[in-house]
């Protein structure tokens, strides 16, 4: 099958991972997994008037909280100054978007403030993100956390209101990207549940404001910078420059990615990302650079990014940040290390937006607001309209992302094809063709992310809550319950034989071996324990299982 081909670029990264499981302490016990899951939610709960919420592993500057501009800082905020060894200080500027306020405006980087506490997804990820408190949130309605479920929506608004948009998370380096749009699901999942509200004249007051602010967040994904060219699609899309800052404590990635585009230096991927340069650069070196690659003598992290003579291309540090907003960070999915991410239309965004303009013009028809609610409804005839004509590929039975720039269709298996049938975008018959490509996917232990093993963590044989959560409940809304049955029981298996063995619950699984052994050969190479979406995840898998 042409699309859906495998692909082997990043092979030579690694050998296939071994697939023997991990002698296990005790036996799975599903009780044992679901108390630690009903226990563990106060463990990842941050206020920002407890100093361990303030702190970043990620950065090792002294901490700083930033207060919107204009806030007035409260005596208890005054107070964390000198409680925690901390700053306190408004930014410089108010934001009304995105990008509005670079983060190398600011004297360091540092906190963001929200007003409510928050669950993090633990352990390095200690601030509240963006799509993670999407199945946070799903979580802790099914665990009648009903209070924390809000307040993650409510910060979640005042990310918009404050600082431009839903961040990728509430940290200064963040302030010029997102992450996958989710906001119009929590709110449904706030509002829907019968506990959130005392009347349904608080609901109804709540709804309003929350749609004023999700209409703005959506804007977002409208800009121009995050059109997908003339197709009608977006795209993922950051509006910093150079790498990431927040791999200052990873002194090797981006060596790593050159050193691995160099074992194949003609192949197009190469070409395109690398770069010659010096590793340490005289001013004319540094100012051809800044141009071209990346700015060394005002980034570390640049500074560093060199290997064996050569540099990374200022294109790979656009698409390896859009990557990031993707959350899919990284993959081979677009390109080596996704670095044509940005010039792709995924899926999965564009089956996201189209739940967004239903879920807004549902919110609009609840409000009594007609016309709002066909503004809405059209724009969602009209996404579908373009992801038919993009990504639908019939000969296939695939939805497939689509490269705007060179004008075709990507034949990468990526799990994501199965977004639309969470979406509500595919047609029955659409449907029936993409589960019969679930084999792709399918291991012992639940869902993979690709059918390509290149030793990232975003790719076989690894599988996420997230994505797995789409695709499950996706199968159960579109009819094929039975699929999403098989599938739940095979991740709460792995969920429980990786807590059996270490009592811990981790950001993600190797589905192949059906445990918690992962190996990663290249970019963030631990499995972190927490773990704030898998808990929700395997609670919303027991109970679509207790479902009859």
């Amino acid at each position: 099958m042409k699309i859906f081909r495998l692909q082997h670029f990043a092979a030579v990264l690694v050998t296939l991972i071994p697939t023997v499981i991990a002698a296990q302490s005790t036996a799975p016990d599903a009780e044992a997994t679901l108390k630690y899951i009903h226990s563990a939610w106060p463990t990842l709960t941050r206020s920002q008037l407890d100093c361990k919420a303030l702190t970043d592993s990620k950065i090792t500057t002294t901490p700083i909280l930033y207060l919107p501009a204009g806030m007035k800082k409260s005596d208890e905020l005054a107070a964390l100054e000198t409680r925690c060894n901390i700053k306190v200080v408004n930014l410089p500027k108010a934001i009304t978007k995105l990008g509005d306020l670079k983060p190398q405006e600011l004297p360091a980087p540092g906190l963001l403030y929200l007003p409510s506490p928050y669950v993090v997804p633990g352990g390095r990820f200690n601030e509240m993100y963006g799509w993670d408190s999407y199945f946070i949130v799903l979580g802790l309605v099914a665990d009648h956390q009903t209070q924390m479920a809000k307040n993650m929506v409510d910060n979640q608004l005042y990310e918009v209101e404050n600082y431009g948009a839903v961040l990728n998370a509430n940290r200064s380096y963040y302030l010029t990207r997102s992450q996958p749009p989710f906001l119009t699901s929590m709110i449904r999942a706030v509002y829907e549940d019968p506990q959130s509200f005392a009347d349904r004249k608080a609901a109804r007051a709540w709804l309003e404001r929350a749609y004023m602010l999700a209409q703005k967040d959506y804007s977002t994904w409208t800009r121009p910078e995050h059109l997908a060219g003339t197709t009608g699609l977006a795209r993922y899309f950051d509006y910093g420059v150079g790498p990431v800052p927040e791999m200052s404590d990873d002194n090797s990635y981006y060596s790593d990615v050159i050193r691995a585009l160099l074992k194949h230096p003609e192949s197009p991927d190469a070409k395109a990302f690398l770069l010659k340069g010096a590793e340490q650069p005289d001013e004319k070196e540094a100012a051809r650079l800044r141009l071209l690659s990346c700015d060394v003598k005002s980034s570390v992290v640049c500074e560093r990014a060199w290997a064996d003579g050569y540099r990374l291309t200022k294109d790979f540090y656009e698409g390896d940040r859009a990557m990031r907003e993707s959350g899919f960070d990284p993959s081979n999915r677009f390109g080596a290390f996704s670095g044509d991410t940005h010039h792709n239309a995924p899926v999965c965004l564009n089956s996201l937006l189209y739940r967004y303009e239903s879920d807004l013009a549902h919110f609009a028809s609840l409000l009594g607001l007609p016309k709002d609610t066909l503004r809405w409804r059209h724009r969602a005839k009209l996404r579908a309209a373009a992801m038919q004509r993009y990504m639908w590929r019939e000969q296939e039975g695939v939805f497939a992302d689509y490269d705007f720039i060179k004008h075709k269709s990507s034949d990468y298996a990526y799990i994501t094809s199965l977004y639309p049938l969470w979406a509500g975008v595919a047609t029955q018959e659409q449907v029936n063709h993409i589960v019969t490509k679930l084999n792709l996917f399918e291991r012992a232990g639940g869902l993979a992310m690709s059918h390509t093993n290149t030793g990232l963590q975003w790719d076989e044989p690894f599988g996420w809550a997230p994505t797995t959560w789409i695709a499950t409940s996706g199968l159960a809304a579109s009819g094929h319950r039975e699929d999403a049955r098989r599938i739940a029981e095979k991740y709460c298996a792995t969920v429980d034989t990786g807590f059996a063995t270490d009592g811990t619950i981790r950001e993600k699984y190797n589905v192949v071996s059906g445990n918690s052994n992962v190996q990663v050969s290249t970019g963030y190479k631990m499995n972190v324990i927490g773990f704030g979406w898998t808990n929700a995840v395997y609670l919303k898998m027991k109970e679509l299982l207790a479902e009859k």
